[in-house]
């Protein structure tokens, strides 16, 4: 079975080839919307599910993953930062407290040949991290590496940023950006052997 991820994130991809399954990498081409009014699990959920068929219908053939990562903390829902200003304010709302990270997984295949069965499932992981306190000189150094500009919530756990986290409660591949564990048993389900 052919099998795409819909994502043009380099951790997605590396994580992935953990499987040692072949795969390509398509990412979907319209740009994210969000749901009107939904908080960051719903989000992270529905934007997986958009990117998945939104490359499902360009190839039916395939079993396609879309996965969206969502950081929120105190009912925010943090995307990637728009600018340097936008990640300096995230980083500020993160800084000593708990917040949480929610990824949305979706394998989707149309199936438009009488021996490819059509499947849609999505699910959704979700842990907890812990900040420590950031003083602003940590916080403006941080953002002049450019690691959080293309991040959900402006950090990256498994690069500079792991500095400032004092522990998780969850999957720590999650928190990178595509939770491993769930992946597996999703795609087990869907029919592609593992080994």
């Amino acid at each position: 079975m052919e099998l795409i991820l819909a994502s043009a994130s380099p951790r997605r991809r590396e994580l992935l080839g953990y499987f040692g399954l072949p795969f390509q990498v398509i990412p979907a081409p319209g740009p994210e919307v969000p749901p009107d009014e939904a908080d960051a699990g719903r989000t992270a959920w529905f934007l997986s599910q958009q990117k998945a068929r939104q490359v499902a219908k360009a190839h039916p053939e395939a079993l396609v993953i879309g996965a969206d990562t969502v950081v929120g903390v105190n009912g925010q829902i943090l995307g990637k930062p728009r600018d340097e200003a936008d990640a300096k304010r995230m980083l500020r709302l993160l800084s000593g407290r708990e917040h949480q990270v929610y990824t949305g997984v979706s394998l989707v295949r149309y199936g438009v040949y009488p021996d490819i069965h059509s499947y849609n499932n999505t699910s959704m992981e979700m842990t907890r991290v812990f900040f420590r306190e950031m003083t602003d000189a940590e916080i403006d150094a941080y953002v002049a590496t450019g690691e959080p500009m293309d991040k959900a919530g402006a950090y990256g756990y498994q690069g500079r940023a792991g500095m400032y986290v004092e522990r998780i409660e969850g999957d720590f591949f999650n928190v990178v950006g595509l939770p491993l564990c769930l992946l597996g048993e999703m795609l087990s389900e869907a029919g592609v052997k593992l080994h």
